[in-house]
């Protein structure tokens, strides 16, 4: 299990920046753009879980994308996040979430990703996986269309803090296969800049995959 680190608000750098877009003009914003899989699809490898690993990947390099209050509401961030995704139930036509736990490569965690479908997928609940950790971040894909943007409304998630990213239908676009993309953001802990570095960095990681 992750450590959780709390945050000196006092002294914390973004303090001014947390209380405005939380306390006074509390905000999140999304992105959506449009990222090359082509090494993904050249290579063979199967596009979900290889995006589900390559997120995690950056995710962690971040400490801004891991930031939370517990359970006793204490502002902190975590050591790393493991993915939950959703899985979709064709009989049902709804979903389910299940998760995955970090591991050392692409090659375990994929093993891992077919083991968790294998035992839960035909679990129709809603928590496919029971006992899902405080320290994930979530993941939703529509493969059904592609789509220039997304936005999610949180009326009550204020206190959401960890991004949530949405995954469209890939396409070829010339000798290119391109899939939407779409991160919610919270302002208080992130801004523009931040995820702009974490698409890029996932864009080269996806290059180098």
């Amino acid at each position: 299990m992750p450590a959780f680190t709390p945050i000196n608000l006092n002294t914390w750098e973004r303090k001014e920046h947390f209380l405005h877009y939380h306390n006074r003009v509390p905000c999140s914003f999304s992105l959506t753009v449009k990222l090359d899989i082509s090494s993904l699809k050249k290579k063979g490898l199967p596009v979900q879980p290889a995006l589900l690993f390559a997120i995690t990947q950056i995710i962690n390099k971040h400490v801004e994308f891991r930031i939370a209050f517990d359970k006793n509401k204490n502002l902190g961030f975590y050591e790393y996040l493991i993915p939950s995704f959703a899985f979709f139930h064709p009989q049902t036509q709804t979903f389910s979430t299940l998760w995955t736990e970090q591991q050392a490569d692409f090659n375990a965690f994929l093993t891992q990703y077919r083991q968790d479908i294998a035992l839960f997928g035909n679990n129709t609940q809603l928590e496919a996986k029971p006992n899902t950790p405080d320290y994930v971040f979530d993941v939703s894909t529509l493969p059904w269309c592609s789509f220039e943007s997304f936005q999610l409304h949180l009326p009550m998630g204020n206190d959401y803090f960890i991004p949530i990213f949405t995954l469209g239908k890939y396409y070829p676009e010339g000798n290119r296969t391109l899939i939407p993309f779409a991160m919610q953001a919270h302002h208080a802990v992130c801004d523009g800049f931040h995820v702009c570095r974490f698409i890029n960095e996932l864009q080269q990681y996806l290059n180098n995959f």
